[in-house]
């Protein structure tokens, strides 16, 4: 491929939600990465929800365009080449999971005729309304939606097989690149304030989650779960949504309120994960959640239901405290054998942590990204990298 002079590429960010979620919180960690060797143009598809935009580095080359045609509604022809015709301007265009594939449909329609920059198009899971059946009109339009983009990014081995299988897409088309962290920022043990308006006692035992207060993560399950522990056990739900009050009134109808904790979103999650004692999810689907891996570098046994890559991500010693999907009296047994064995918890912990120093760190995930970009540009890789951290 012929070597472009472009001597800071422009990239288009255009997502579902710049909601600080799993796969706004990877956007921000590549942006950050790439430092001044690209500037970047976020969209969301739900602009009230930028709350990812505040952990871009303060020296990052970024704007957010309000005139941008709206990503969502009908899929008129016009609406398409409206969308088609702004993508133009730029030299990579990167869309993020279904609220983004109208622009995906508008790339492969108009590429030719408008001779649009590449497009890389990135799947990290399933909202509720997917979760236990994939809707064939969405795969049908996903098929060919992404019949001239230049690759297609997803974190699990699950998602991997549905790109392949059942929106057929070709292989070489298809890239799994696994979730990373920076594993040893989680190596030193946080300060007992790592929460904002809490501090952990000695004698306080923490169960802790990072989700978005969302249906699909089912957080009231890990309520009911938790629920039956003993008093010196807390259950922090770090997080926004609208499930706020769900959970909420989940965690009075079993008198647990006092032992229940919601303190908002926290950025800089290596300044507190390392103060639970358990991480735990309830969520009725994931794909590869970079919570768990965060949890692992902080050395703690995750408790989870089975579903996405979860079982294949941790340690083989954390293996049998995985539940069944769906499984809520799998997860209470669980966390009670693991909060009951100080012992267990440290043994699988550290378990945790060597693998995900060997195979999460995020170097590997930046080099990765980096080389699948730039390559898909036709330029070469920058020279400098890896400027900022969240």
């Amino acid at each position: 491929m012929t070597k472009k002079a472009i001597n800071c590429p422009s990239f288009l960010h255009l997502h579902s939600t710049f909601a600080a979620g799993g796969k706004e919180l990877r956007c921000v960690q590549l942006i950050n990465a790439f430092g001044s060797n690209a500037r970047h143009s976020i969209v969301s598809a739900m602009p009230e929800r930028m709350e990812a935009a505040k952990l871009i580095g303060p020296r990052i080359s970024v704007n957010y365009p309000t005139k941008f045609p709206p990503l969502q509604g009908f899929p008129s022809i016009g609406r398409l080449h409206k969308i088609a015709q702004t993508m133009a301007k730029y030299d990579l265009v990167l869309t993020y999971n279904w609220g983004a594939m109208d622009a995906v449909m508008a790339h492969t329609i108009f590429s030719d005729k408008l001779g649009l920059p590449p497009l890389i198009h990135h799947e990290d899971g399933f909202n509720e309304d997917e979760q236990k059946r994939l809707k064939p009109m969405r795969n049908f339009y996903r098929r060919i939606a992404l019949g001239k983009s230049s690759g297609l990014i997803v974190p699990s081995e699950r998602l991997e097989e549905v790109a392949l299988e059942t929106w057929q897409q070709p292989m070489g088309r298809v890239r799994r690149i696994s979730n990373g962290i920076n594993v040893l920022s989680f190596a030193a043990k946080p300060k007992p304030v790592g929460v904002p308006g809490m501090e952990k006692q000695p004698d306080d035992r923490w169960i802790g989650t990072l989700a978005g207060l969302r249906k699909v993560k089912n957080l009231p399950r890990l309520v009911r779960a938790f629920a039956s522990l003993p008093e010196e056990w807390k259950l922090i739900i770090v997080g926004e949504g609208a499930e706020k009050e769900v959970i909420e009134r989940e965690a009075a109808k079993f008198d647990v309120s006092h032992r229940v904790f919601l303190p908002g979103f926290l950025a800089k999650p290596e300044r507190f994960v390392g103060l639970f004692d358990i991480f735990a999810l309830s969520s009725d689907t994931e794909q590869f959640p970079i919570s768990v891996v965060e949890a692992m570098a902080a050395s703690l046994p995750v408790v989870a239901p089975d579903v996405g890559d979860i079982v294949h991500m941790i340690a083989e010693e954390n293996v049998p405290f995985i539940a069944s999907a769906g499984n809520e009296s799998g997860l209470a047994l669980a966390l009670e054998q693991l909060a009951a064995d100080a012992d267990l918890r440290a043994k699988i912990g550290e378990a945790n942590r060597v693998k995900a120093l060997a195979e999460f760190d995020e170097k590997t995930m930046i080099s990765t990204y980096r080389r699948m970009y730039f390559s898909a540009m036709g330029v070469p890789e920058p020279k400098l990298f890896g400027e900022f951290k969240i």
